[in-house]
């Protein structure tokens, strides 16, 4: 198969490029990129043995070839050449196609199986299908001919795509009909066209058939049946996408009764009529302008008048919700301020002419999406505040003004779904409970909910929406059970439970700022895991005893470079010192796979959880590690900070990182910079290899904090991520309880601590499992510390023990959660 090397001078141009038209062809071509220089302070530019390693790369004997955008590329490439061997420079060829539907055509050419001749026809030919659209003189370009006789067979079949036969499609279409030897050709019968070769993407798109519209196609040759079979499958299948039918408006479908399920958000029941709140949503037209000076100044003043509006919310949610819960605004405030957004919007009005709205919402698109394809959950949760201060700017631009909900009398609300603004407004005395289609746990308005006492249910069915204003439901926040129209018995059962979780909440609130102790006088830290400041300040109010896991990976996402030592030693010491004299354990930087930062240009993995990431990715930037680990013992001159590495699968790994870090003191000691050189070390036990060598790895550092989320999908060898099998990745299995007690034994044999900061640590349920395994330490989120407190004090040492016995004889996650719950009664 032939190869393609894409060369220019933006990095990030030729990732996204490379990924457009990876995209078209499902990935299935040998690609390279060269771009960019290796200096932050300049990083555009080419560079000749990038190019000539890229071209090395995806050489084969069909040939390489090489697409450049501009100037200094075109000079770079050609010097690359002369690296090569004079047999392999021969088979090499630069093309001179345009950039992005020069590559596009030359991938689903390539993937074809096309010869190096009929990728580059097809890539000289790529303006084509953009110059017909603007019916421009075309017929210098050169096309492929491929078209079928006359009198050949033909089928005629209607488009049914949104968007017609666009690039996706036309890709699917291409790369099916080069399956076959026929001379294929297709046209446009609405649009009464000439039939265009049918294995040429840039004819195919120069058709511009759209949505409803029927082409013809007709194929000669050996296997010409078959051809078109293939081809009327791929049209009649919607080439792979969803159709949204109309929707039918005769007869709404009223929920009248029943029980609904969704996420539960925020514990407490709630029982009374429902209210419908639809969000204003402003909608903005990719517009453009012709002064690009006053379009930033209406967005200036318009995040101007942002910030003011966010600090008074603020003041009013730390009246209601406390200093610690208010202080989500205060990342609200950073986003305003977010130097790669403001650099993005900048570049959309000056560059490309928009609108201060079209370029504000570009920015923020692009920040939401790729918040939302991490894999985190609590930081995929953090594009709906992205979102909601999104929408204040493009409020204030389009002159509309923003206003609390108003709810006239105690009532549900309903609503697709709640921004942290809109539920930091809600009325306390009026709202009796939320209910939302979308939304999450980890959401900022779950929180909040939480905080401010507002029983709440997330994720329910689309059905709720269908509610009457008025209707009665009930809803169990803490199950996520909803009831249309609950009957007498249904609610005075609910009533009644309402009234013991007023008790409970009654006892957390008195342990809640106690140390963890067992009835028999056993202490168990419980610390908190965080993503920043505002989480720290959380923690410590909900009454954690430190953080036991801090994300830093919040300081590397969405940027365009790699956050310096100083800016990481600010933020440090932020957190350290909210939370002094409580300890902060720093986990370093956990990305690569699942987690995409840009500016490091990783690419796609097949299967990222088995892929580089964590401490694998981090060995391979020993520079970005040395700056972290430089930036934390820095700090930990001041405050007890210790430091743990990710992801650790064998020794070499940790003593790998451990000798980063010696350097790193080395370097801050020959310039006389203080740290504490006795900082305690640790490593993550998420991988069944640490567990199987945890002996000799115990040996290596102070700590183990074992992160359940990763062990158990390892352990049990199924994607979380993934609903066909999620449920097997389950930390009440016996298989993952059985390396936590074997990680566990091997500490404690070496004389070194164990803390779990995985979800299961979270959970009440697990408690007395854990607590009878031997952990020492329980980081858990911020939300559940008083519940977890308050379990650890309704044991003693030798029942959780007994416990921790009997699970492990069981065979199963359900018979171990059965098992617990009835001995906890």
């Amino acid at each position: 198969m032939v190869g393609i090397v894409i060369v220019s001078h933006s990095a990030k141009l030729a990732e996204g490029v490379r990924e457009l038209a990876l995209q078209m062809v499902q990935g299935d071509v040998k690609s390279a990129i060269a771009a960019g220089m290796d200096d932050a302070e300049n990083p555009f530019g080419t560079d000749v043995m990038q190019v000539y390693e890229a071209i090395e790369s995806v050489y084969s004997d069909s040939g390489v070839v090489v697409l450049m955008d501009l100037g200094s590329a075109v000079m770079s490439a050609e010097m690359a050449l002369e690296f090569l061997p004079e047999d392999r420079r021969s088979k090499v060829k630069l093309c001179e196609a345009p950039l992005v539907e020069g590559t596009i055509a030359a991938m689903v050419q390539a993937s074809a199986g096309a010869d190096i001749e009929q990728v580059m026809a097809e890539a000289r030919g790529a303006l084509g299908a953009k110059a017909a659209q603007l019916s421009l003189d075309i017929s210098h370009l050169e096309v492929v001919t491929n078209e079928a006789k006359p009198g050949a067979s033909e089928v005629q079949l209607t488009v049914k795509n949104p968007m017609g036969l666009h690039a996706r499609p036309a890709a699917k279409f291409v790369a099916t009909a080069c399956r076959f030897a026929s001379k294929i050709s297709v046209r446009n019968v609405t649009a009464s066209s000439v039939p265009v070769n049918a294995k040429s993407i840039n004819q195919v798109i120069t058709l511009s058939v759209r949505q409803g519209q029927m082409i013809a196609i007709s194929a000669d040759g050996s296997d010409a049946t078959d051809a078109l079979a293939a081809l009327q499958a791929l049209v009649e299948a919607n080439f792979g996408e969803e159709v949204h039918q109309p929707k039918q408006v005769a007869t709404p479908n009223i929920v009248t009764s029943g029980k609904l399920s969704g996420i539960p958000a925020s514990k407490g029941i709630a029982i009374g009529p429902v209210i419908l709140y639809h969000a204003a949503v402003p909608q903005v037209q990719t517009q453009y302008a012709e002064n690009s000076e006053t379009e930033w100044e209406q967005l200036q003043t318009a995040i101007q008048t942002a910030q003011d509006q966010i600090q008074n919310l603020r003041q009013k949610a730390v009246a209601q919700a406390g200093e610690a819960n208010a202080a989500i605004f205060d990342a609200h405030l950073l986003y305003l301020e977010d130097p790669a957004i403001l650099a993005a919007t900048r570049k959309g009005i000056f560059e490309g002419n928009l609108s201060a709205a079209a370029a504000w919402k570009a920015a923020i698109d692009e920040i939401v999406a790729a918040y939302e394809t991490l894999e985190d959950a609590y930081l995929q949760a953090r594009s709906a505040d992205v979102t909601d201060v999104s929408r204040r700017v493009l409020q204030l631009l389009a002159g509309e003004v923003s206003t609390a909900i108003d709810l006239k009398a105690p009532a549900i609300l309903i609503a697709t779904d709640l921004s942290p603004s809109e539920t930091a407004q809600l009325d306390l005395t009026q709202v009796l409970g939320i209910c939302t289609v979308s939304g999450s746990t980890t959401s900022h308005s779950a929180i909040l909910a939480r905080s401010l006492g507002i029983p709440a249910v997330m994720g329910v069915d689309a059905q709720l929406l269908r509610l009457e204003n008025g209707t009665v439901i009930a809803l169990d926040g803490e199950t996520g059970q909803v009831w249309v129209e609950p009957d007498a018995d249904l609610l005075r059962e609910l009533q009644g439970k309402r009234e013991s979780l007023e008790a409970l909440r009654r006892e957390l609130a008195e342990v809640a700022q106690q140390p963890a102790v067992t009835r028999d006088g056993h202490q168990i830290r419980v610390m908190a895991n965080v993503c920043g400041l505002a989480d720290a300040k959380s923690a410590l109010a909900a009454g954690a005893e430190g953080v036991g896991l801090l994300r830093s990976e919040f300081l590397y996402l969405d940027k365009a470079i790699a956050p310096t030592e100083e800016e990481q030693v600010q933020i440090y010491e932020a957190i350290a010192e909210s939370l002094a004299p409580h300890p902060l354990i720093i986990r370093t930087l956990d990305i690569g796979g699942d987690k995409p930062v840009s500016y490091l240009n990783l690419g796609q993995e097949a299967n990222p959880f088995l892929g580089w990431r964590g401490i694998r990715l981090l060995l391979d930037y020993p520079d970005l590690l040395i700056t972290q680990l430089r930036a934390i013992l820095r700090v930990s001159h001041r405050h007890p900070i210790k430091v743990m590495f990710p992801m650790i699968s064998c020794v070499r790994e940790i003593q790998a990182a451990k000798e980063i870090l010696a350097t790193a003191a080395a370097q801050l000691r020959s310039t006389g910079i203080p740290f504490n050189q006795a900082m305690e070390v640790g490593m993550m036990v998420e991988v069944p290899a640490a567990v199987v060598m945890a002996d000799q790895l115990a040996a290596e550092v102070d700590f183990f904090s074992i992160g359940t989320n990763d062990l158990s999908q390892y352990v049990m060898a199924a994607d979380r991520t993934n609903p066909k099998v999620a449920r097997l990745a389950d930390a009440f299995e016996p298989a993952v309880l059985w390396m936590i007690a074997q990680t566990i034994a091997a500490a404690h044999h070496a004389g070194i601590w164990v803390g779990v900061c995985g979800e299961l640590a979270s959970s009440p349920l697990a408690v007395p499992v854990l607590l009878g395994l031997g952990v020492d330490e329980l980081s858990v989120s911020v939300p559940v510390i008083s519940t977890v407190k308050a379990a650890i004090s309704r044991l003693t040492m030798g029942e959780a023990q007994a416990i921790a016995g009997e699970v492990l004889r069981l065979n199963s996650a359900p018979a171990v959660k059965d098992y617990v719950a009835g001995e906890l009664g």
